[in-house]
């Protein structure tokens, strides 16, 4: 494992935290499954923008010559979605470990899909992870 990287995340995961206070919401005080799904709802909404703001990033609009891929903006928006990503996780009671663990093990799932040829929708491989 590479402890530099953990590190990172888990630098995002407390300035994240920080932000999140600042602005009012502390992810941690959130009582009842109903003020957290409330709250995933929110990030997901975010998200949800914050991608229409990356695709605005990159010419889509075949029609439209005026259009340029404006990389910068599209970084931007990128950091944004870690924003709202690393909030969501927080809600649902993940630190920057528990992403990193969930994220390896669903990493493993998706090669073994590929391995098999990934021919049929099944998603009883998810079940257990990051239990």
């Amino acid at each position: 494992m590479d402890t530099e990287k953990q590190d990172w995340l888990a630098e995002m995961f407390a300035r994240q935290a920080e932000l999140n206070q600042r602005i009012g919401v502390d992810t941690t005080a959130l009582e009842g499954e109903e003020e957290k799904a409330k709250w995933v709802l929110n990030y997901c909404r975010a998200m949800g923008q914050e991608l229409a703001e990356l695709t605005d990033s990159v010419p889509w609009k075949w029609w439209a010559k005026y259009q340029k891929f404006d990389m910068q903006n599209a970084r931007v928006e990128v950091v944004d979605l870690f924003h709202f990503l690393i909030s969501l996780a927080q809600v649902l009671d993940m630190n920057a470990e528990d992403v990193y663990r969930l994220y390896c093990d669903k990493h493993a799932v998706n090669h073994k899909r590929q391995d098999s040829g990934y021919s049929v929708k099944d998603e009883s491989d998810n079940a257990g992870l990051g239990m």
